[in-house]
């Protein structure tokens, strides 16, 4: 690659050391003008590279250090002559003797000149061969920097020294197990995955520093210095080789990018980028597709390259560790058990008899697996036959999934009862699953552009079925005590499996997911010898995945009438059960940080509710008087003994039966003891205690006061600013115009039952903000979160009338952001509606709310009225979200 401004048309000779800056600028600028236009990225960042050794050798000599016998060493990334706009300057200045004060003082010229240039960003050590020695030894940083060492100019017998003394320090042994622990380390900082929303491009697994890992332990052994010549080893295939350069070409030119961007030395691919990087890279909007289409494309193609690497770094070390170092060790003993004419045990791992088992006996891509699954003393497989494994995945046809004996071998992977997340998992890796299932290839590494789905739709249905297992261990059962019971009684895990599979296996296509999906796997359990009954049931499971988390947390679960539909809708206990574990599973599969306590008591409550109904006989009417009966005598049983009943029925009298069909004997107990404790004591009451019955992490608030118009706008401003986030709301106003409240609360910082000094802040808030309603007490300016500020939320308002409650039901989705609630609330308070309830859920970055008003006296909004504060309502919504965004 030709640049046509050298370094030596601005120096000319002079002394002028600033013009190596404009010098870098123009011809910085030539290499972008020739990336776009085609020059491929490599070539770019090698020309980088030896453009910054002429500037070095310049300087060098300028400082005139060429009279020495020192050397100038490029190190890091510039050792390999992988330079970026702003990559580091990483050097070492190598003496074989300790350095001179003469030669201290022409090395200090030198670095002064390089910060003098100003931009350049150098990183500079000075050593010795004896500091070198000294600290290879006990660093395994400056070892591994020693390996890429590269001489720029200086004394020639210098070149070998760097990577003789790694030799002599480091075994082969010592090294690499160094390495993989550091590899680990590094892994477990991004999450042991390669499908983070935000990746580290450099260091997350999958990215560069996976390909940096084989160089460096296959160097070190070697004695290589391009990992082309590798091949010409037998260490790397020619295959295996293309794909690696590809890979690493595409992450490359995504930190071009993201340098250029941020004008840094930035690896991270966040939100904040990910949409202006996926159209230089050329996608684009597309009719009929959500305007997230070309991130997620653009994201998708990262996640599968990220794979594709971190699955290669995985068997060639495997296959190093295997050929090179074990076989070195003292005692070593190779250990065989055959298993069967296809497969035998080495060392514990699987491996073939021969290397045509795979193309001779297709059956024996399975088979691999069902022994996997089913032999818990089976440690892996062996490098080799990964090898072989990954070329015979891509040979999966049609005609090898029409076989019965394939069939029904992939139908023993998945009834197998070990491992069945893990085999899974290795299915996916070597390309055998998105092959057997092409629908599921389909889904590898799509990604949905949100802050609630945190995995790629392939990564996110293996944890579910790995969810659904886990609910058989002792351990995870006090987590999940009743979806684990419920779970062991299933009469057909396998049911549920499929179901997992294919719940989001339609993702990505257009239309409704849950009804492609059930049609996929209709056909597919059809295929594998499932009843059309059992058909049925794993496409029923798929078509409603979604029904008992929405109606958990979007519905009233409290009001018998909901309740009974759900459960007609379920029809059975059999469907029910196996709804209840998909349900669980799929929430903590989508992210684990939303589920809480809270959440889980919803659907334990749901579960319990319908599960009582079902068992009563679904064509029952709903007893309303009866329920309520029921609930005053249990409650009254809790307070007999201290108050008599007589007091306590002229507290109830001044409350409706909905209070009573909507509360839990045990709340009710709660909130009448408070009120008779109370007395005549005109101030705000405010109490507050766990979740006791459903959730650990949840703070129920009870507040009793004189009811006023904007008591809601005010309690929730007031929360906002105590960092408190609704849940739930539930707001009852007696007859002799007292409001009774409570609220279901998550506190952010945890701490609020157990620290009786922020409890009485919150409290005392509270009741000095209700004794002065009058004075709203106003929002609280919060700083946007930085992932918030990317997302294009549509809001929308919707009003309808429930019926049976003879209220408004206000439904909002919108962009979550601090203060939302108290905004929402203030806005129901100027425009004078009575909030009796509300439904509080935040799913990632997207709110969705629900909330039951009427207007002043029970009265309903008109549908002029209704329509007028809709819009109102959505044009507020519209100017909060583009404050939002207009923070980026």
């Amino acid at each position: 690659m030709i640049i046509t401004s050298p370094l030596h048309n601005y120096v000319k000779g002079t002394h002028d050391i600033q013009a190596i800056n404009q010098w870098r600028t123009d011809v910085e600028q030539q290499l972008q003008e020739s990336y776009e236009h085609g020059q491929p990225i490599r070539e770019i960042i090698q020309t980088r590279s030896a453009l910054i050794d002429e500037a070095l050798k310049f300087l060098w000599q300028h400082a005139e250090l060429e009279t020495t016998d020192l050397g100038l060493f490029a190190v890091g990334g510039y050792g390999r002559r992988e330079m970026l706009p702003y990559s580091d300057v990483d050097i070492m200045i190598l003496s074989e003797d300790e350095i001179t004060a003469e030669q201290e003082k022409l090395i200090s010229t030198f670095i002064s000149s390089l910060w003098d240039v100003g931009n350049f960003k150098p990183g500079i050590s000075v050593r010795t061969i004896r500091h070198c020695v000294e600290e290879a030894t006990n660093d395994l940083t400056v070892a591994t920097a020693l390996i890429e060492a590269r001489l720029i100019i200086g004394s020639q017998h210098l070149a070998r020294w760097p990577r003789r003394i790694v030799s002599q320090t480091w075994t082969d042994r010592t090294f690499y197990d160094a390495k993989m622990e550091e590899q680990s380390r590094r892994y477990a900082q991004h999450n042991n995955t390669e499908s983070n929303l935000e990746p580290d491009i450099k260091n997350a697994p999958g990215g560069i520093r996976d390909i940096n890992q084989i160089g460096w332990i296959a160097k070190r052994h070697f004695r290589v210095n391009r990992i082309y010549d590798l091949v010409h080893l037998g260490f790397i295939s020619e295959f295996e080789l293309g794909v690696l350069e590809e890979a690493e070409s595409f992450l490359w030119e995504i930190r071009n990018e993201l340098h250029r961007l941020t004008k840094r030395d930035e690896n991270r691919l966040l939100f904040d980028y990910q949409r202006e990087i996926a159209a230089k890279f050329g996608y684009q909007r597309e009719e009929g597709k959500s305007p997230n289409y070309p991130i997620e494309q653009f994201m998708k193609r990262y996640y599968r390259t990220a794979q594709q690497v971190s699955t290669l770094n995985e068997m060639l070390l495997a296959y190093f560790n295997e050929s090179v170092i074990t076989p070195r060790l003292p005692d070593y003993e190779r250990k065989i058990e055959e298993i069967n004419e296809n497969f035998k045990l080495v060392d514990g791992k699987l491996a073939v008899n021969h290397h045509k088992i795979f193309s001779e006996n297709p059956s024996a891509i399975l088979e691999l697996f069902y022994l996997l699954a089913n032999r818990p003393e089976i440690e892996g497989i062996r490098a080799r036959t990964l090898r072989l494994l990954t070329l015979a995945a891509k040979r999966i046809d049609q005609s090898f999934r029409n076989n019965p004996a394939h069939q029904a071998m992939f139908m023993a992977i998945i009834r197998s009862p070990h491992r069945l997340y893990d085999t899974l998992v290795a299915m996916k890796r070597y390309g055998v699953l998105g092959n057997y299932i092409p629908a599921f290839g389909q889904i590898m590494g799509l990604m949905q552009y949100d802050l609630f789905h945190i995995y790629t739709v392939d990564a996110h249905t293996l944890l579910l079925i790995r969810n659904l297992n886990r609910f058989k261990e002792p351990e995870f059962a006090k987590d999940f005590p009743v979806v684990s019971s419920v779970f062991q009684r299933l009469a057909r895990r396998d049911i549920v499996y499929l179901a997992a599979i294919f719940h989001d296996i339609a993702k990505g296509r257009g239309g409704d997911h849950s009804e492609l999906g059930a049609e996929d796997a209709i056909e597919f359990c059809r295929m594998h010898g499932f009843t059309e009954r059992e058909c049925n049931l794993v496409a029923w499971l798929i078509q409603n995945h979604l029904s008992m988390s929405v109606t958990s947390q979007k519905k009233d679960i409290s009001d018998p009438d909901v309740v009974k539909d759900f459960a007609e809708k379920m029809g059975d206990m059999e469907h029910l059960d196996y709804l209840y574990t998909l349900t669980v599973a799929d929430i903590n599969a989508t992210n684990p940080k939303l589920w809480n306590t809270w959440r889980a008591s919803l659907m334990r409550q749901l579960y319990t509710h319908a599960r009582d109904v079902i068992r009563s006989g679904l064509g029952r009417p709903v007893d309303y008087q009866m329920l309520i009966e029921d609930t005053k005598f249990s409650a009254s049983e809790l307070l007999v003994n201290d108050f008599s009943l007589a007091d306590v029925e002229k507290v109830w009298q001044e409350l409706g039966d909905e209070y009573f069909l909507k509360e839990s004997a045990d709340e009710i107990a709660w909130h009448t003891r408070a009120i008779l404790q109370n007395g005549d004591n005109p101030a705000p009451l405010v109490m507050m205690r766990a979740h006791r019955k459903y959730a650990q992490d949840a703070v129920q608030l009870f507040i009793y006061t004189q009811d006023k118009p904007n008591l809601f706008a005010t309690t929730v401003a007031v929360l906002d600013r105590m960092n408190l986030d609704v849940q739930d709301a539930r707001i009852i106003t007696a007859v002799k115009a007292f409001s009774l409240d409570t609220y279901v609360v998550l506190d952010r910082f945890g701490t609020l039952l157990t620290d009786p000094q922020r409890e009485e802040t919150v409290t005392e808030a509270l009741v000095n903000a209700l004794s002065h309603s009058d004075k709203y007490p106003g929002l609280m300016q919060r700083r946007i979160p930085r992932q918030l500020r990317h997302f294009d939320i549509e809001n929308t308002v919707d009003i309808t009338v429930n019926e049976a409650l003879q209220q408004n039901m206000v439904e909002i989705a919108t962009l979550d952001h601090p203060g939302l609630l108290a905004k929402v609330g203030g806005l129901f308070m100027m425009q004078g509606l009575d909030i009796h309830s509300a439904k509080i859920a935040t799913l990632g970055e997207r709110a969705e709310d629900i909330f039951f008003v009427t207007k002043k006296d029970g009265v309903l909004m008109t549908d002029a009225e209704s329509e007028t504060f809709a819009a109102l309502l959505k044009s507020a919504l519209d100017e909060a979200s583009s404050q939002v965004c207009g923070q980026h």
